[in-house]
């Protein structure tokens, strides 16, 4: 075993492992950072990896060699070659002094494999006073009913051809949010259904796909999805009642729990601090 447990484990302020994202506070163990090592020697997907949904090769993988394990933090770098490529260093340890060391190790390993993206990754405590960067939400289905909410929200296929039709340009105005890439897996029928919300005719609201997934210890995960409301039509509870849906269809499809990654402050953290979701702490990702 590479990694010591007694070591990493006071180290973990937020629930998030390198290349898997975000985890369950039950399922965080010693075995998911070892499991990332073996992935990262061949290549393949984790079974409980979310991204293995969308096929074809792990694109992020651990660099082992380069990994600092030491008893007051750690430095995990990841290696993906997407785009211009990026190291992302993964800094665990409760000194601010990591920082700059993981910013130099970033640094160093992108020049290496000839990358031109270097970051730090910081995971905070759900304590931490001002915050910045990503907040990890957790939604508990077990803690009570998500009942369906009433509002012009039904799966893009049940919606009329002619609506139908619409979500693709809607697709494309919301690009940027990842709808474009969402529309091409629904064409070629690799992901579950997508909700979408339709104001006269025309749609101007989506999320999914809606997947349930066991996580590493077997429970039920509602995966994460893209979720967006065209600017146009924002203001008017579109946003709320898509979530609500989506919430609806997790818990009535027998997900025990969704975990979330917002921007703090933005619209989406927003929404799900006001629906009561548990704040599971924060990464702060930096330029090196």
């Amino acid at each position: 075993m590479f990694f010591r447990w007694d070591w990493l484990r006071p180290q973990l302020t937020a629930p998030i492992v390198p290349t898997l994202g975000p985890v369950h506070p039950d399922a965080l163990t010693v075995g998911l950072f070892e499991d990332t090592l073996r992935a990262a020697e061949t290549g393949d997907f984790l079974p409980y990896d979310k991204d293995r949904r969308w096929g074809g090769e792990k694109d992020e993988k651990v660099l082992r060699s380069d990994v600092v394990h030491q008893p007051e933090h750690t430095l995990i770098p990841t290696l993906t070659r997407r785009g211009r490529g990026t190291v992302k260093v993964f800094a665990y340890g409760l000194p601010d002094s990591i920082v700059e060391e993981a910013a130099e190790l970033a640094a160093k390993l992108a020049a290496a494999h000839d990358v031109v993206n270097a970051r730090v990754v910081r995971p905070l405590s759900p304590e931490t006073a001002h915050p910045h960067g990503t907040r990890i939400q957790l939604k508990n289905f077990t803690s009570g009913p998500c009942p369906e909410p009433d509002g012009p929200v039904r799966p893009v296929t049940a919606w009329p051809a002619a609506v139908q039709e619409t979500f693709a340009p809607f697709a494309e105005a919301m690009s940027g949010d990842g709808l474009a890439f969402l529309r091409t897996q629904m064409q070629a029928g690799r992901c579950g259904p997508v909700l979408a919300a339709a104001i006269e005719d025309r749609i101007v609201g989506a999320i999914g796909p809606m997947e349930v997934l066991p996580d590493a210890i077997g429970r039920p995960q509602l995966m994460p999805q893209y979720f967006a409301v065209l600017p146009e039509a924002r203001g008017q509870g579109l946003g709320r009642i898509l979530w609500r849906a989506a919430m609806h269809w997790g818990q009535s499809h027998g997900a025990a729990y969704q975990l979330l990654q917002t921007e703090v402050g933005g619209p989406s953290d927003r929404l799900f601090q006001a629906e009561g979701l548990t704040s599971l702490g924060f990464t702060h990702t930096t330029q090196a």
